[in-house]
C-alpha cells in the first residue's frame, strides 16, 4: 500500500479540545494533523495508507462520520494547485485551455 496526503475540512467545532481531540483519535484518526483555520475551521491534514487515494480518503471519511463531526469538503495537493493556478488565471476549472 501506498501513502496519500490530503486534507479534509471539518464542521462541528471551532476550537481545539482534549475532548475533540480524543474524540478523533478514537475514531482511527490517528494518523492525522488536527487544525484550525485563521477563520477557525476545522480541518485534518492525513497521511494515510490506501491501496489508492480514493480508498485512502473513503476510509478517512469513514472514520469521521463515527464522530459528531461532519466532512464539509475532501483537498489534495492538486486541488490546491488547480485553485491557485485558476485564481491567477481568473478563470475556472473548465476554461483552462489543454495544453
Amino acid at each position: 500500500m501506498s501513502s496519500y496526503d490530503f486534507t479534509l475540512v471539518l464542521s462541528g467545532f471551532s476550537n481545539l479540545t482534549d475532548e475533540i481531540l480524543n474524540t478523533l483519535f478514537e475514531a482511527g484518526c490517528d494518523d492525522g494533523l488536527v487544525c484550525l483555520a485563521k477563520d477557525g475551521t476545522p480541518f485534518i491534514e492525513f497521511d494515510r495508507e490506501g491501496a489508492d487515494l480514493q480508498s485512502a480518503i473513503r476510509s478517512a471519511i469513514s472514520d469521521i462520520k463515527k464522530t459528531p463531526y461532519h466532512v464539509l469538503r475532501v483537498e489534495t495537493p492538486a486541488t490546491a494547485i488547480v485553485a491557485i493556478i485558476n485564481s491567477e488565471l481568473s478563470l475556472t476549472g473548465s476554461q483552462v485551455p489543454a495544453s
